[in-house]
């Protein structure tokens, strides 16, 4: 971009994720550069799957306790949210969600469709997430889900019916941005009518 130079990056944490403070110039509508300053937190990007069960018109979630959010308001820091997780190396998101998927809530699925691309706070996040959808039924049940100890994840997996799941937006019983996002694309594309 011809509106910015002079870009420098200072680390400030390489901890679980990577902290920078990015220095730059940026140059306004009215053509005045001026040096600006802003921290991005990068841990990668994350892939998250609504899995849903047209026959029943339920849906998959997961519960599970959230430190930022809990941070921010202790009530709410169990946080319920379609089943997600960071992309590795240089896996496919696809892979991704059909790993996290079994590893999560103890489905076997082939294959999932990529139905949006989201950055959900491109203020302070580099990561994008990508978003799929895909059914299930009784028979992908492969293992009790719950996540993997050695990612120390305790999860909670619900089903719920779709109606009450939407609701749960409303009510913002659920407020995680993803899931959100999800629930509304199937409720927008009929999924489950």
């Amino acid at each position: 971009m011809d509106k910015l130079k002079n870009i420098e990056h200072i680390s400030l944490s390489k901890a679980w994720a990577t902290l920078d403070r990015i220095d730059y110039d940026y140059k306004f509508k009215n053509g005045n550069w001026k040096r600006l300053s802003r921290e991005t937190y990068n841990r990668g990007n994350g892939a998250a799957i609504l899995l849903y069960n047209k026959e029943r018109g339920t849906v998959i979630l997961t519960r599970q306790f959230r430190m930022p959010i809990f941070e921010n308001n202790p009530d709410e820091g169990m946080s319920i949210e379609a089943c997600a997780g960071a992309i590795d190396n240089n896996d496919h998101p696809l892979e991704t969600i059909i790993r996290e998927t079994e590893e999560e809530v103890g489905y076997k699925i082939k294959e999932a469709k990529q139905v949006l691309t989201a950055y959900t706070s491109p203020g302070a996040l580099t990561e994008k997430m990508y978003l799929f959808i895909a059914e299930y039924d009784d028979t992908m049940k492969v293992n009790g889900g719950g996540g993997l100890d050695t990612e120390d994840e305790e999860i909670e997996i619900l089903e719920l019916s779709f109606v009450e799941a939407i609701e749960m937006v409303k009510t913002e019983h659920i407020r995680d941005a993803k899931t959100i996002m999800l629930l509304q694309y199937a409720e927008i594309n009929k999924l489950l009518d």
